[in-house]
C-alpha cells in the first residue's frame, strides 16, 4: 500500500485558498514523505480585499495550532457576532443574523417553539431578546464565549473580520516554516498523461517544471487546471442569484468598531461593510442588468464611513459551481471551484470544508473513483444548501423600489427551498439536510427577518406549564441583558488582548 502513497502535491495559485491548503497539508501530512509545492506569481493579483467569516474558521485555526491573539494582531482582525441586514425586507427595516443559539434548551422541543407559544399567550418578548450575540452586538460589546453549558456565554458564537491578504501571508509563513516549498512563476503549459488525461506536470514561464501526483487548483475564476485543462463544466445559477459584479474599496474607519458585518440592500444589489482594526472593507455586489459599473462605483463611494484609501476594484463573476470539483488527479479550491456571492460570508468556509473533505478521502496514486464521486457528491450538496440560504434573502422581500427586487420576488426557486419554507410556514419546523452549513438558528433568524412566519407552533410546546414557561423566558431575557452589560466594549477587548502593532 505504501508504494502507492501520494509523494508530491502541487498547489497552483496562492491567495487564501492556496495557503489554507498548504497550511493544512503541512499540519496533517509528513512532508518528509510527501512534498508540497505551491506555485504563485506576484504578477497575478488576488481577489481578497477584506474578509468576513463564519464561526467554523476558528476550528481550522485551532487545528493548525494557531494562537488566536497572535492571528488577530497580525491580520488586523476584529471579532464578528453576526450580520446586520439593513433594508433587505423593505426600506427602513433591519434585522440581525446572530452567531450562536437562541434562548436556552428546556428539552427536545426547539426553543423557538416555546417562544411562539409564549407570544400566543401574550408575552411581548421578540426573537432578538433571546440571542446573546445579537444583544451584545447591538451594544457594541464582546467577550470570548465558553463551553460551560451552565454559562450563558455558551449560547454565543463568533467569527472574525480580517485582511485576506494578511491572512494568506500569515499562513504562508506558517506553511514555509513547516516545509512547504513556494515557487515564484506563472504557469504557461499543462502536460497531461497519455491515455487517461491525468495531469503530469506544469511548466512555468521561467522554464521550471513542477511534477506532482495530486494537483490543487487555486487559480481563481480562471480554473486553469480544473476547467481550461480538464473541461469539468460549470453550473450557472444566475437565474437564482442574479448579481454578477462587485466593486470593492477600503476606506478609513468610522466612529465605532462594531462587532458585526453590515449588509445594506441597494436598488441593484447590496453593500457590505467590514470593520478591521486599521480600516473598513467596503463593497457593492450588484446585477449589471440594473446598474452600470459607473453607477455602482458612485453608489459605493457615496456610502463609505470614511475617505476611500484606494481606487475601487471591479470584479465580474457568475454565481454557480463546477460540475466536477475533483476531476482525475485535480481538486479545485476557492474561486476555481465555484462562486457563492459573499452575502453570508461563506467563501472561506467553503475552502475550509473542501480541505477537510479532501483529507477525509485522501487518495493514493490509484485515485479510486468512489472517493472522487463521494467528494463531488458532498461538495455539490454543500453548494446547493448554501445557494438556497442565499436565495431566501433575495426571494422573501417586500421592496418596491427597483426591478431587481421584484424579479427576485417573482422568480422560481429550487424545490429544496420551497419545501423548507413550506415546513416553516406551517408550524415553524426547520430540518437540516446533509452538508448544511447553516444551523437552525441561522435559518430562524433569516426566516423571521424576511417576514416568513409560521401559522402555528408544534403541539408539543403545549406540554409545559404556561406560568412556568413565561417566568423562565423572563429570566432568560434578564440574564442575557445582564450578561451583555458585563462584557467590555469590542474596542476595549481588542485593545486589552490583541491590538495590532
Amino acid at each position: 500500500m505504501q508504494e502507492q502513497s501520494i509523494r508530491r502535491i502541487a498547489i497552483i495559485g496562492g491567495g487564501t485558498a492556496g495557503w489554507m491548503a498548504a497550511a493544512a497539508f503541512s499540519r496533517v501530512l509528513d512532508l518528509n514523505t510527501c512534498q508540497v509545492d505551491l506555485v504563485e506569481s506576484e504578477m497575478i493579483g488576488t481577489v481578497g480585499v477584506g474578509e468576513a467569516t463564519i464561526p467554523p474558521l476558528r476550528l481550522f485555526n485551532q487545528m493548525l495550532g494557531i494562537d488566536e491573539a497572535d492571528f488577530v494582531r497580525k491580520t488586523q482582525a476584529t471579532f464578528k457576532l453576526g450580520i446586520r441586514f439593513q433594508d433587505w425586507l423593505r426600506e427602513d427595516h433591519a434585522y440581525f443574523h446572530p452567531f450562536g443559539q437562541y434562548g436556552v434548551d428546556f428539552d427536545s422541543v426547539p426553543f423557538h417553539q416555546y417562544l411562539m407559544r409564549a407570544q400566543a399567550l401574550g408575552d411581548h418578548g421578540s426573537l432578538s431578546d433571546y440571542s446573546l450575540a445579537e444583544i451584545a452586538a447591538e451594544k457594541g460589546r464582546f467577550a470570548i464565549p465558553n463551553n460551560d453549558p451552565n454559562s450563558i456565554l455558551s449560547r454565543m458564537g463568533y467569527a472574525y473580520h480580517f485582511d485576506a491578504g494578511l491572512y494568506a501571508q500569515y499562513l504562508r509563513n506558517y506553511s514555509e516554516q513547516r516545509g512547504v516549498k513556494r515557487t515564484e512563476g506563472k504557469v504557461v503549459e499543462v502536460k497531461q498523461r497519455t491515455g487517461d488525461g491525468f495531469i503530469e506536470s506544469v511548466r512555468l514561464d521561467n522554464g521550471a517544471i513542477i511534477e506532482a501526483d495530486l494537483f490543487i487548483d487555486c487559480s481563481g475564476f480562471r480554473g486553469l487546471l480544473i476547467e481550461e485543462t480538464l473541461h469539468s463544466g460549470y453550473e450557472d445559477w444566475s437565474n437564482f442569484l442574479p448579481c454578477n459584479r462587485a466593486v470593492a474599496v477600503p476606506s478609513e474607519s468610522g466612529d465605532s468598531l462594531v462587532p458585526y458585518t453590515v449588509s445594506t440592500a441597494r436598488k441593484a444589489g447590496w453593500q457590505w461593510r467590514i470593520p478591521l482594526q486599521h480600516r473598513t472593507g467596503n463593497g457593492y455586489v450588484y446585477c449589471s442588468d440594473y446598474s452600470s459599473d459607473d453607477e455602482a462605483i458612485s453608489t459605493l463611494l457615496d456610502h463609505l464611513p470614511g475617505a476611500a484609501l484606494a481606487e475601487p476594484r471591479l470584479l465580474k463573476f457568475v454565481t454557480g459551481r463546477r460540475k466536477k470539483f475533483w476531476n482525475k488527479n485535480c481538486v479545485a479550491l476557492g474561486l476555481a471551484s465555484g462562486f457563492m456571492e459573499p452575502l453570508e460570508s461563506t467563501s472561506i468556509h467553503l475552502i475550509q470544508s473542501a480541505i477537510s473533505r479532501l483529507l477525509s478521502v485522501f487518495p493514493d496514486r490509484n485515485f479510486h473513483e468512489s472517493d472522487t464521486e463521494e467528494y463531488n457528491r458532498q461538495t455539490a450538496l454543500e453548494y446547493e444548501r448554501t445557494r438556497d440560504f442565499l436565495i431566501l434573502h433575495y426571494h422573501a422581500n417586500e421592496r418596491s423600489d427597483s426591478g431587481l427586487w421584484q424579479a427576485c420576488r417573482d422568480m422560481t426557486i429550487p424545490d429544496t427551498l420551497t419545501h423548507k419554507m413550506a415546513l416553516f410556514k406551517n408550524k415553524g419546523r426547520i430540518f437540516l439536510g446533509e452538508e448544511e452549513i447553516f444551523s437552525v438558528a441561522s435559518w430562524l433568524a433569516v426566516f423571521h427577518g424576511q417576514n416568513v412566519l409560521p401559522q402555528s407552533y408544534d403541539a408539543l410546546a403545549e406540554t409545559r406549564d404556561a406560568d412556568k414557561l413565561l417566568g423562565a423566558l423572563r429570566e432568560i431575557r434578564r440574564s442575557f441583558q445582564a450578561g451583555s452589560e458585563a462584557m467590555p466594549t469590542h474596542a476595549e477587548f481588542i485593545a486589552k488582548n490583541c491590538r495590532a502593532g
